[in-house]
């Protein structure tokens, strides 16, 4: 029975999509929207990774075994040692 049920929407899908014609399909107002509500969102992924890219410090903290050493004088003595 299922053969036949596939069989007779098939046939009756068939000349519906005949009708179509090929050149004249565009995306419509579903596709607008859609690409609509991605462009949103990644405008509002951007927006929160820049805020949280902002809240963090990049500064080097000085090495605990070196105390009273700046920081950038360290960071020349490990190197000038390797």
């Amino acid at each position: 029975m299922p053969d036949m049920s596939a069989h007779l929407a098939l046939t009756q899908l068939v000349p519906l999509a005949e009708e179509l014609d090929k050149n004249k399909v565009t995306p419509g107002v579903l596709g607008f929207v859609v690409f609509a509500v991605l462009a949103l969102a990644v405008w509002a992924l951007m927006k929160s990774m820049n805020r949280h890219m902002n809240s963090i410090s990049f500064e080097e903290a000085p090495d605990p075994a070196e105390p009273g050493t700046p920081a950038g004088k360290a960071g020349e003595k490990t190197k000038a040692a390797s």
